[in-house]
Formats: C-alpha cells, structure tokens, sequence
C-alpha cells in the first residue's frame, strides 16, 4: 500500500517540484495540493492522507496553527514541517502543535523522501540543524516527569523500546502486536506524560531513568 501524501506549500515550483519527485516513487503518493492555508483547513479532514508536507509562513495563516486545529481530529496522520524558518520558537511551537518532523528547506529530495518513509514508520525526521536545536533545549530545561506512574506495563515497555529508536513496526513485530495497537499505546502515552510528540516523551523517559 502506497503512502498518501498532501503538500501545503504557497511557492508553487517548490510544490509541484515535490510532487513530481513523490510521484515518481513507487511506495508513495500525491492524493492533494494546497497552496493556502484556508482551504488545506477545509479538505485535509476529508482526505486524511497518512503524512502532510507542511509549509509554516502561508498566505493567510500559519502552517502551525492548522496542525493546531486538526492534529486531534486526524490522529493518523503525520506532520512534517517543511521551511525555511530555524529559529526556536518556530520549532517548538511545531513540535507542541503536534508536528513529527522538520525539515528545513534545502534538504535533499533524497532526505525528504526517507523522511516521509520514516514518519510514516513511527520516526520523528528532522534536520541536523533542527536536531541539535531540539538537544540542547532539553539540556537547558530538564521537563518535570509527570504522569509517568499511570504508565502500564505495556506502555512503559513500547516507550522503552520508542527510546531506543525502533519504529512502530519493529516495536510491533516484536511485541506480536499490530502497529494500530501501538500507535493507540503511544496515544496513551502521550495523554498521561502530557506530551504531544515522540521526541517529548522520550525526553521525559530517559530523565526519569536518569
């Protein structure tokens, strides 16, 4: 089964640029284009696609504030932010809207095809830039552990294995569960540690060891 995929991106070469280069992929698909924020608002619900190209500075809204609107009505779908935009609140109000990667524009076609496979897979892609961003904000500001004794068993198993960065599938083949049943354990996960992210959770986890 191929990967849907929908690109919210106003520069129109950079969109269609994308699409050719997905298109041409043979495990993945273009189901939708959006070129403002407004009407990607609108059809997104109704496509559902499993990962969205995300562009952050639209015409008319911000990339982040549409993940803020749909991220709980379209829990399988994943957010990949894709700009230009590096400075850290940009970043960070995207990963609490609820977006899984962030790249950066500029990328490889080659790093933003395996990132569409990865998030796909339960990974959380970013640019190295962004990736070290991310690091040392959490080496600055250590977050409280807070709900992590409503983990069950199961739970603290799948956010064990999430730590040492197996994806949805690994971890389901090697708990002979579905991957549905481990994207709902990671719902789960996310609620009690009142996380909205894998990179937020992981961090609360390994502080918790530590």
């Amino acid at each position: 089964m191929s990967i849907s995929i929908a690109i919210v991106e106003d520069e129109k070469n950079y969109n269609n640029a994308l699409k050719k280069i997905i298109n041409y992929q043979n495990d993945m698909k273009v189901t939708a284009q959006f070129f403002d924020g407004s009407t990607a608002l609108k059809k997104l619900p109704e496509i559902s696609p499993n990962v969205v190209m995300m562009d952050i500075q639209l015409p008319d809204m911000l990339g982040i504030e549409i993940i803020q609107h749909l991220r709980k009505d379209m829990p399988d779908t994943q957010f990949i932010m894709c700009t230009s935009f590096e400075d850290d609140e940009k970043i960070f109000n995207s990963l609490k809207a609820g977006a899984m990667g962030y790249l950066v524009k500029g990328e490889s076609m080659d790093k933003i095809l395996s990132s569409i496979r990865d998030v796909y897979n339960g990974g959380a892609p970013m640019s190295f830039s962004i990736a070290r961003k991310v690091l040392k904000h959490f080496e600055k500001k250590l977050p409280e552990i807070k709900g992590f004794d409503e983990l069950t068993e199961r739970e603290k198993e799948i956010l064990e294995l999430l730590s040492q960065g197996l994806l949805y599938k690994e971890i389901a083949d090697q708990k002979c569960i579905s991957i549905d049943t481990v994207k709902k354990h990671v719902g789960n996960i996310y609620r009690k540690l009142h996380v909205s992210n894998k990179v937020e959770a992981i961090n609360k986890f390994n502080n918790f060891k530590n």
